[in-house]
C-alpha cells in the first residue's frame, strides 16, 4: 500500500531527527535544536497511529497462525480477533491519510489577531468583547502567550476593536479558521421587551510574515513613518510610531498604527504587505489555472459568515461545515477546541479529496 510507504518514510526521518537531537553540536545550537525539536513533536501524532497500525498487523498475524493450528476453539479465538483487528485497521487508516496531508506552511506561524464590532451598536462592540474572552481563555489552554498591540473600548464596554500578537506552537495552523463574520443572537440587556437581537463581529487572523515567505527585494520596498492618531486624551500618540510599507513595482501599499511602539507597527504592517502580495501572487496563479474549487473553510473574507452564537437556545452553528452545538456557554468560556478541530479535519478531507481527483 502506497500510505504504508509514506508511513515508512516518516518513520524513518522521525527516527533520524531523534539521533540529530542527541548529536552535541545540535544541542549547542539553539536554533537548529529548536527547529529540528519542533519537526520531530510535528511528527510524533503520525507516529504513534504508525505504531498503532503495526501492533494491530502483528495482531492480525498472530490471528493467523492461530487459524492454521486446526484447532475449533483456537480458530473461533483468531477469527475474532481478525475482525476486530480488521475494523481498528480500517478506522487507523482513514486516520493516518487525514494525518500525512501535506501541512500548510503557515500553519506554524504565529499571528495578529484582530476583532471589531461589526453591525449591532453598542451589543456589537459587547459581543466584541465575548469573543476576546472566549479566545484568550483558549489561549491560555493552548500555552500560547498574548499581549494587546492596541485596544479601543466601547462607550458601554466590551471593544470597538482590539488587537493582539498572539505566540506559540501551530497557532495560525489552529486559528486561521476564525477570519470572519462571527453573528450574534440574544436579548440585550438594554431590552426591555426581551426581544432578541442579531449583531456581528468581525475577526481576522494574520499570520506574521517574514520577507523570505514570498518574494520580495527589500530594495523595492519605500518606508515611511507617521504620526499615529489615537482615541483623544492621554492615548493620543505623540510620536511617529505609525508605519507604512509601499511596495515600488507594485504599488500595494500597507500600515499599521495599532501599537505605540513604532517597532511593533513596523513588524505589523511589513506583515500585512507581505500577506497582500502574497494574496495577490496566489490569486494569479489560482486564475491561471482556473482553479474554482476553493477549500472549505480557512477563507479569511470578513465579509463571510461563518458562524452564529444563539444564547437563547445554547446553540452554536458553524455555516462552514453545518456543525450545531448547544453547549455555546462552555464554548463562550473558551471550550472551542473540538470546534477548530472539527475545522482541521474539514479542511484535511477536503485536500485529501483533492489529491484524488
Amino acid at each position: 500500500m502506497d500510505i504504508i510507504k509514506k508511513l515508512q518514510s516518516v518513520y524513518e526521518r522521525y527516527n533520524y531527527l531523534e539521533e540529530r537531537m542527541a548529536d552535541p553540536s545540535v544541542v549547542s545550537d539553539v536554533k537548529e535544536y529548536t527547529k529540528i525539536s519542533k519537526e520531530y513533536k510535528d511528527l510524533q501524532p503520525v507516529i504513534q497511529k504508525y505504531l498503532d497500525y503495526q501492533r494491530i498487523e502483528n495482531d492480525m498475524l498472530g490471528a493467523k497462525e492461530m487459524l492454521d493450528t486446526g484447532d475449533r476453539e483456537m480458530a473461533e479465538m483468531a477469527e475474532a480477533v481478525m475482525s476486530e483487528s480488521k475494523e481498528k485497521q480500517a478506522t487507523l487508516t482513514e486516520e493516518l491519510k487525514l494525518l500525512l496531508v501535506p501541512k500548510d506552511p503557515e500553519d506554524s506561524k504565529d499571528v495578529i489577531f484582530e476583532i471589531r464590532s461589526g453591525t449591532g451598536g453598542n451589543e456589537a462592540s459587547l459581543f466584541a468583547g465575548d469573543l476576546y474572552r472566549m479566545y484568550t481563555r483558549y489561549f491560555d489552554t493552548q500555552g500560547w502567550s498574548y499581549e494587546v498591540l492596541y485596544e479601543n473600548p466601547g462607550s458601554v464596554g466590551g471593544f470597538n476593536k482590539i488587537v493582539l500578537d498572539v505566540t506559540g506552537h501551530d497557532v495560525f495552523g489552529k486559528m486561521k479558521f476564525e477570519s470572519g463574520a462571527h453573528r450574534v443572537q440574544r436579548v440585550p440587556d438594554t431590552e426591555a421587551s426581551g426581544r432578541v437581537h442579531t449583531s456581528a463581529a468581525t475577526v481576522v487572523v494574520m499570520p506574521k510574515m517574514e520577507l523570505e515567505d514570498v518574494n520580495i527585494n527589500k530594495a523595492d520596498l519605500r518606508v515611511d513613518t507617521f504620526r499615529s492618531s489615537g482615541a483623544g486624551g492621554q492615548h493620543v500618540n505623540k510620536t511617529e510610531s505609525g508605519v507604512r510599507f509601499t511596495h515600488l513595482p507594485t504599488g500595494v501599499v500597507a500600515e499599521s498604527m495599532d501599537s505605540r511602539s513604532q517597532h511593533k507597527n513596523r513588524e505589523i504592517a511589513l506583515g500585512r504587505l507581505i500577506q497582500k502580495i502574497k494574496d495577490a501572487q496566489v490569486e494569479k496563479y489560482e486564475n491561471t489555472i482556473a482553479a474554482e474549487r476553493k477549500s472549505l473553510v480557512g477563507s479569511g473574507d470578513r465579509s463571510d459568515k461563518i458562524r452564529t452564537y444563539n444564547f437563547p437556545q445554547n446553540r452554536m452553528t458553524d455555516h462552514r461545515i453545518g456543525l450545531t452545538m448547544y453547549n455555546l456557554t462552555d464554548i463562550m468560556n473558551g471550550d472551542i477546541d473540538s470546534i477548530i478541530e472539527a475545522l482541521r479535519i474539514a479542511e484535511n478531507m477536503e485536500k485529501l479529496k483533492g489529491e484524488q481527483e
